[in-house]
């Protein structure tokens, strides 16, 4: 699913960090977050960690993580996902960055996370898949990382909606269904004999409905796991996020979720989410949902209460909700608080291919560890790696193949496969339902 970006403008991150930094320390803000859920195959679960700590020069640091997974033909994919997903993320990061890189490093280190998961979990035979919706928040930078049809949306204080997630249903994705087809998979509806073709797009051999998930070991490897990635930074005013598996979204429009749990706490909000998802029709899936605020650190003065804002080009503009009332009047509120409530897009990447979702404006010291797959974190020896930018399209900003980062052997053949250079699927049909 494309986002909805209005007329912001792309600042670099280093631009906005400067900023933070001249404001003499860095404001962190309060994260409340809430979940909810309404099972029928129980195959939806969720990964919620507030309070993750990084050490950072001589202090130490905190981000959280927040996770839809909604499996399919069985829970093991997603158990195992929301058991090793942030391990394998955290592991793809050296561990001497200062907060700029780290940040700058987390869309590299989601990808070959989310393909080290995938690969280690195929590796264990099991048949399973699931669907990835992740997210971590820093400060007020929020990356989030997604494949399969899981969505977050976030709302800012200003009322304007983003979609921070894509849409990986064959059937709302023409380029997923070219790319899929060019790698080997024949992409069409189910036959049920005489020419009747029902339902929705789905890919054969398994017959998934989706062109990226974890697992899926029976589909084929050109259903690729190397997840969408979105990082955009807010406003101290803060904003509220969305984040819930189909089962809400195949009932509630994005406007219409935010609509219906507005001033409601996160805990609240969640379970008003899913019970208008679910109310029309009765529970057909899984549904479950997470709410985050992230809320404006605490002042002295409270923040002004946002004006409303008409609609904008590609923004649905609704009222805003994160701003607490107050009695005060605001005419002893400080210029500190008129900073514009808007949303800086830093990154935007969706190709499947690794030679271009490696690829790096910064140095290669800093993202990658020499000797290292960029994947699975093997050690190797001088020259056995292989650079990820070998056989890969002449379009890269570094398409030199003696340059770093590199793969192993096996993760080299598992980016192969992915990119329909050869045929490692098992090929086996499945009744894959997702």
């Amino acid at each position: 699913m494309s986002s909805h970006k209005g007329e912001h403008q792309t600042v670099p991150l280093s631009v906005l960090l400067k900023r933070e930094l001249a404001n003499e320390k860095i404001e962190r803000p309060e994260i409340v977050s809430g979940q909810a859920n309404q099972s029928k195959k129980g195959e939806d679960f969720t990964l919620i960690k507030s309070e993750c700590q990084r050490v950072l020069g001589d202090g130490v640091t905190t981000y959280s993580v927040f996770g839809i997974l909604d499996g399919h033909n069985g829970a093991a994919a997603a158990i195992y996902t929301k058991e090793n997903l942030l391990n394998n993320v955290l592991s793809a990061i050296p561990a001497d960055l200062n907060r700029e890189e780290w940040i700058a490093a987390l869309p590299r280190a989601l990808v070959a996370g989310f393909i080290k998961t995938d690969k280690d979990f195929q590796e264990k035979g099991q048949l399973s898949g699931t669907t990835v919706t992740f997210v971590i928040i820093e400060g007020f930078i929020v990356t989030v990382a997604s494949v399969g049809d899981s969505r977050c949306i976030l709302e800012s204080a200003d009322g304007s909606l983003y979609y921070l997630s894509a849409d990986h249903r064959f059937e709302d994705n023409e380029e997923e269904t070219e790319r899929v087809t060019a790698s080997g998979g024949e992409v069409g509806r189910l036959n049920t004999g005489g020419g009747t073709q029902i339902g929705p797009l789905r890919c054969w051999p398994g017959g998934l409905c989706l062109s990226r998930s974890i697992g899926d070991l029976d589909v084929g490897e050109f259903i690729v796991p190397v997840p969408y990635v979105k990082q955009v930074k807010l406003s101290s005013a803060g904003g509220r996020l969305i984040i819930a598996s189909d089962g809400v979204w195949d009932a509630l429009s994005a406007e219409a979720a935010l609509e219906c749990c507005r001033g409601m706490p996160p805990d609240a909000a969640a379970g008003q989410v899913v019970k208008e998802a679910v109310q029309p029709k009765g529970l057909r899936d899984d549904t479950t949902c997470v709410v985050v605020d992230i809320l404006p650190a605490e002042k002295t003065n409270p923040p002004p209460m946002p004006q409303h804002k008409k609609m904008t080009k590609g923004v649905f503009k609704v009222k805003t909700i994160f701003k607490r009332k107050s009695t005060e009047s605001t005419s002893h509120i400080g210029e500190e608080y008129l900073e514009p409530d808007v949303v800086e897009e830093l990154v935007e990447e969706g190709s499947a291919m690794l030679s271009e979702r490696f690829d790096t404006k910064y140095p290669l010291c800093n993202m990658f560890k020499l000797f290292t797959c960029a994947v699975c974190q093997v050690e190797m020896k001088p020259g056995e790696g292989i650079s990820i930018h070998a056989g890969g399209s002449c379009n890269t900003r570094n398409s030199r193949p003696w340059d770093g980062p590199f793969l192993c052997v096996t993760c080299q053949e598992k980016r192969e496969a992915m990119e329909g250079k050869n045929h490692s699927g098992n090929g086996r049909y499945s009744s894959g339902s997702e």
